[in-house]
């Protein structure tokens, strides 16, 4: 199931991403004012090219000022200069509202997208078990003699028709429009190249009367050997996915755990896994953590700065300063998460994504950071097994 932490990854990619976008709007205002004095070639008429690289130079600097103050220079007469500042202006504050939209929505795309992948693992047992029943339609008709291995004895399989009839994935893969149509292909590559050619399987066919135990651990293995580590269907969900290589434990985890429930006792309607306990309550955890964030951007740069004195706060690493401000975001607006879970949560982050000395540069600025606050009274945690500052 997806955790607090995989959230917390999830908005620091998407706070990474739309950063990383601001410096590209930044850039293309600048391209619009240089467009905008760029020599006519076609012109009739010779125009002064000095006059427009000097407009253009000067509405450029305007725009660098508004940029560094959000305020215009007001002494400046020329209409044309103003006009191309003030237009780079607009696009520039348009491009970040449509980005911060943008990846605040796929952020939780990439979070639903996750559970689809879960979904459509379990639904290759279900993809395998139709090839097993064509193979059998067509032998049907055959009158020559079947030399390749017959699975037929799969479909008996106790454990994997569990699977096969729950109502709960049938109605989770209906609700969310989930299907392998358009990519058999890697359906065919599983069952003809690994699964008819696996030991397990192989050996599980001499069996007489398989015993439910003997179907589970079997309906085990198909997913844990034969499907997770077929290279095309890895490939595929890569090609989908960018950050499938962190997400494949998550969707493998959900996976085993579904196949395990599935007991000797359960029935159609045990319902399987969901993407988390109380989706709507993390989805709303994740979506306020980046927004305001983002949103608390400048106020949470100064704090970092003050507290990096000694330290020049323009050469602190950029994913660093995304990891403090993410967590000085989460000391402010989430009082029931303790101030050192939500350390020790972005310690651990850094040392994943961030520099080989960010865990110690993180763990000093967050821990003198949230002294300052929670003394001030600026932070005050409260619920379950908090108390209030005094």
């Amino acid at each position: 199931m997806l955790n607090r932490r995989i959230l917390r990854i999830k908005a620091m990619q998407a706070i990474y991403a739309y950063v990383q976008a601001e410096g590209s709007d930044y850039q293309l205002a600048l391209d619009l004012i240089a467009d905008r004095f760029a020599p006519d070639l076609m012109a009739i008429v010779a125009q002064d090219r000095k006059k427009l690289e000097g407009q253009k130079q000067i509405a450029s600097l305007l725009f660098k000022e508004w940029y560094q103050t959000r305020k215009f220079d007001t002494e400046e007469k020329d209409r044309e200069i103003l006009d191309a500042a003030q237009a780079a202006v607009n696009f520039y504050q348009n491009s970040l509202k449509k980005d911060l939209k943008f990846f605040g929505n796929q952020m939780v795309a990439a979070a639903e997208e996750i559970y689809d992948r879960y979904l459509l693992t379990l639904l290759v047992a279900q993809e395998l078990a139709h090839q097993i029943e064509g193979e059998e339609q067509k032998a049907a008709t055959r009158f020559t003699e079947r030399k390749d291995v017959n699975l037929r004895k799969l479909l008996d399989n106790k454990a994997l028709q569990k699977l096969l009839t729950n109502k709960f994935l049938e109605q989770r893969v209906i609700r969310r429009n989930l299907s392998w149509a358009g990519d058999m292909e890697v359906i065919q590559n599983i069952y003809r190249h690994n699964l008819k050619k696996d030991e397990a399987v192989l050996e599980y066919l001499e069996l007489q009367d398989p015993t439910y135990e003997q179907d589970h651990e079997l309906l085990k293995h198909i997913f844990k050997n034969v499907i997770f580590k077929d290279e095309n269907l890895q490939a595929l969900f890569e090609e989908k996915d960018l950050n499938w290589v962190e997400n494949k434990s998550v969707v493998k985890n959900l996976v085993n755990k579904s196949i395990k429930m599935l007991e000797e006792d359960t029935d159609e309607h045990l319902a399987l896994l969901d993407l988390s306990p109380s989706w709507d309550d993390d989805k709303a955890f994740f979506e306020e953590l980046y927004f305001e964030t983002l949103k608390e951007d400048e106020k949470y740069e100064a704090m970092i700065s003050e507290s990096v004195q000694n330290w020049d706060v323009e050469r602190v690493a950029q994913l660093d300063k995304i990891i403090l401000k993410m967590a000085l975001c989460e000391m402010h607006i989430f009082r029931s998460i303790p101030v050192k879970v939500t350390i020790n949560e972005y310690i651990d982050i850094s040392k994943v994504y961030s520099t080989p000395k960010s865990k110690q540069f993180v763990n000093g600025v967050l821990d003198k950071l949230s002294q300052d606050l929670i003394k001030s009274g600026e932070i005050r945690k409260s619920g379950r097994g908090l108390l209030d500052n005094k």
